[in-house]
């Protein structure tokens, strides 16, 4: 089925498309620099949306919750009604705690030094006030408990009182009252009175040593007492409970390494059914697998993998149908999966060819060779979707990202990460730094691209500022999107 095909009981619920900003934190003032420590890494909301979590390069998790919104307005005696509140959700969010999650760690035995920057947080629901949310880095797992803390003070001090006694620091307790002074005062006991709650968080479980390659992906089960974490080449199952333990349900490590043909990139739980997860990997394919069939699922229950029935394969062929982020629909219907050039919505129902493939950024597909020499096209973008999958969002170059109808058309709305969405800015490409590319074993494999003639040396898109990390509200048609250390909202 071609882009535009309509989905059928999809577009009932479709939001409408006109988007505007609701809020940002972190926005950054022009020519200020930022810190490599506090570029976004992952984005994530709970269940029901009331509260956002963040990761970043640092090691930190931000946590914000939903508030009403507050009319912002001034009552003057000339004016007769207040102003009109902007539509939108009838909701933001703010600044709730953060805590340091990872710390820098060096392997000495493979002498490897170990990013504390946040690859996924994933939330675990709880039946009271506290808060759980898991988050790794490459190598390690840690289950996070955000919760209220009662703190007290002391109080009724016996200090400079007329008569009787005082209390005396520089003696360290209790001295007499100066001559002359009125001793009708009774000695005071201290007492110890509550004072505020405040939030404390704690490293409730920590799940380290079960991974050989850097994590990419971990999920949290319906069920809501298990997990699984990806690497490039395993998938391990486990119980939020026990730390020292997990199963291995997959498995791609050839007994040579030289015959390795493809990496996990993406893992990702079944919304409903707790024996269902999808995988994806580097060659385009994504693997449905049920653990009900075996302990060790090499036998995927089904393949969504788009065949190419042209036949033509160019150099950055097999880059590019790498994906990068797969997605469940709410009701587990669909899945979306993001690679370099464009997102695909499969049926659960039909493998052999998405329902609706739809094209981010199409024009840089000239450019695959500047993108190539520094390493843009190795970048993973995330995707994400409304409740209905009638609507599916991705990021993209120049601090912007694009929204999908999915029932119409390939032509999706370019929103850029500012203050006003729905500008567009065109600036000259600049130089990017090399980004670190997780799987060598692919790059390794494949020479250097050649410029094709004729084609200019600068590119329309600023590659310096990508937007990868971004989610949709489980609720409302509400987008956050991290742009480098900023996290900006959007609202339809």
């Amino acid at each position: 089925m071609v882009a535009g095909a309509q989905l059928t009981g999809c577009s009932d619920q479709s939001p409408p498309v006109e988007w505007q900003f609701l809020q940002c934190f972190g926005e950054r003032t022009p020519g200020e620099e930022v810190q490599e420590a506090d570029v976004i890494s992952a984005v994530e909301f709970d269940s029901d949306g009331s509260y956002l979590a963040t990761g970043d390069k640092g090691g930190r998790v931000v946590l914000f919750e939903k508030v009403s919104i507050q009319p912002r307005y001034a009552v003057g005696l000339d004016q007769r009604a207040p102003p009109p509140l902007p539509r939108g959700p009838g909701f933001e969010y703010r600044y709730l705690t953060e805590f340091q999650s990872h710390e820098p760690e060096f392997d000495y035995l493979k002498s490897l030094e170990i990013e504390e920057k946040i690859n996924k947080v994933r939330w675990v629901r709880s039946s009271n006030n506290t808060k759980h949310i898991i988050a790794t880095n490459d190598k390690t797992i840690k289950l996070w408990k955000v919760y209220e803390k009662k703190s007290s003070m002391v109080t009724g001090w016996n200090v400079e009182r007329p008569g009787g006694f005082m209390h005396s620091p520089r003696l360290g307790g209790l001295s007499a009252a100066p001559p002359g002074a009125s001793s009708t005062q009774r000695l005071r006991l201290p007492t110890v009175t509550p004072h505020e709650l405040c939030l404390a968080s704690r490293a409730k479980r920590v799940y380290a040593n079960a991974h050989t390659y850097h994590i990419n992906s971990i999920s949290v089960n319906s069920d809501q007492a298990t997990f699984l974490s990806a690497d490039d080449l395993r998938i391990n199952l486990w119980d939020l409970e026990v730390t020292n333990q997990s199963f291995n349900i997959v498995d791609i490590k050839p007994a040579n390494m030289e015959d390795l043909t493809e990496v996990i990139t993406s893992a990702e739980f079944h919304p409903q059914h707790c024996n269902i997860f999808a995988y994806s990997s580097s060659k385009g394919c994504i693997r449905l697998a049920d653990m009900r069939n075996s302990a060790l699922c090499d036998r995927h229950a089904k393949a969504f993998e788009e065949v190419d029935a042209s036949g033509s394969k160019s150099f950055f062929s097999e880059i590019i149908a790498s994906i990068s982020d797969i997605s469940f629909s709410r009701d587990g219907r669909y899945i979306l999966s993001r690679d370099y050039m464009s997102l695909k919505l499969w049926d659960l129902a039909m493998e052999a060819r998405p329902v609706v493939t739809l094209a981010v950024h199409e024009e840089l597909r000239p450019r695959l060779c500047d993108l190539y020499e520094n390493d843009c096209i190795f970048d993973k973008f995330d995707c994400c979707m409304n409740g209905s999958a009638s609507y599916v969002a991705s990021g993209s170059y120049s601090n912007t990202f694009k929204v999908f109808k999915c029932g119409e058309g390939a032509q999706g709305i370019p929103l850029e990460a500012s203050r006003d969405p729905m500008r567009r800015r065109l600036q000259p490409a600049q130089k990017s730094a090399p980004a670190r590319f997780p799987h060598n074993v692919l790059k390794g494999r494949m020479g250097v691209g050649k410029r094709s003639p004729g084609e200019p040396a600068e590119a329309q898109s600023d590659y310096t500022n990508k937007l990868l990390h971004l989610a949709w509200h489980p609720e409302a048609n509400v987008i956050a999107c991290a742009a480098s250390n900023s996290l900006y909202m959007y609202c339809a």
